[in-house]
């Protein structure tokens, strides 16, 4: 069964943050994910996520100065500490909201570190977060990003993941499949799912180009979504796109999934 979750960050815009999650339940998600939480009260987030009766499916770990340009810190050696701070930051907010699964953003890499320090900053980070993660019921989602939107992102293939895993040798780490991400550096989608369904925790969408809702770009949903809910895949989907006009507008094509919930 396919279960979308709407990501609060970029659908339901024409609303206050807080106001997304009512927006979201009135249009039949019964799960939501965002960027970010941090900059809320843990308490203020748990009371709408129980009024509306919503999961709390996935946010990040803390990723440095998203205004400023940064994506992720978990690849700087001078950072370490900030990362393991966020990741104690993140399972408070996890705990609080019940959500079983935080996603890491490597970082964009910077011209003036050694490509091998990059490396065994980002595995070592990565090995204490799971661990740390695992000890409270929460999977560690790595996510790869394409290059076109991020330039020079340091994890930008499913390939990548798969290797960290089998790197750090923990069973806590996960990949984050977003389809509109991986159509741009990968291709060969549904392949590419089949072959990593193992590993993948949860899968996001969007069309391309453009990255707005699904049926306005290239991506055969349809075949997708269908062959997705055939495999018996067991996580979220999460709508990570930009509506073309209001989000509402914009759901024709998930009718059928809210449907079947």
């Amino acid at each position: 069964m396919i279960k979308l979750c709407a990501n609060l960050s970029m659908l339901f815009n024409e609303h206050s943050f807080l106001e997304r999650f009512k927006a979201s339940a009135d249009a039949g998600f019964r799960g939501v994910e965002y960027l970010s939480p941090y900059e809320f009260d843990k308490a203020i987030l748990a009371e709408q996520l129980k009024e509306n009766n919503l999961t709390q499916v996935l946010f990040n770990l803390p990723a440095g100065d998203w205004n400023a340009g940064e994506r992720g810190i978990a690849i700087f050696p001078d950072r370490i500490s900030e990362f393991k701070e966020g990741v104690d930051q993140a399972i408070e907010y996890a705990k609080a909201l019940d959500c079983k699964q935080i996603n890491v953003l490597a970082g964009i890499i910077p011209a003036d570190i050694e490509s091998d320090l990059l490396a065994r900053t980002f595995l070592d980070n990565i090995q204490f977060a799971a661990v740390k993660l695992e000890q409270e019921g929460i999977r560690l989602l790595i996510e790869p990003i394409n290059t076109f939107d991020i330039p020079n992102f340091y994890i930008k293939n499913s390939a990548q993941v798969l290797n960290i895993i089998e790197q750090s040798n923990c069973q806590n780490i996960y990949l984050q499949y977003d389809i509109y991400h991986m159509q741009r550096m990968e291709g060969e989608l549904s392949g590419t799912i089949l072959k990593y369904l193992p590993h993948i925790a949860h899968l996001q969408l969007a069309d391309n180009p453009g990255r707005n809702e699904p049926g306005t770009g290239e991506i055969n949903y349809p075949y997708l979504l269908n062959l997705i809910e055939k495999i018996d895949y067991q996580g979220w989907i999460g709508c990570e796109y930009k509506p073309l006009n209001t989000t509402e507008q914009g759901l024709t094509w998930a009718t059928d999934y809210f449907t079947k919930d």
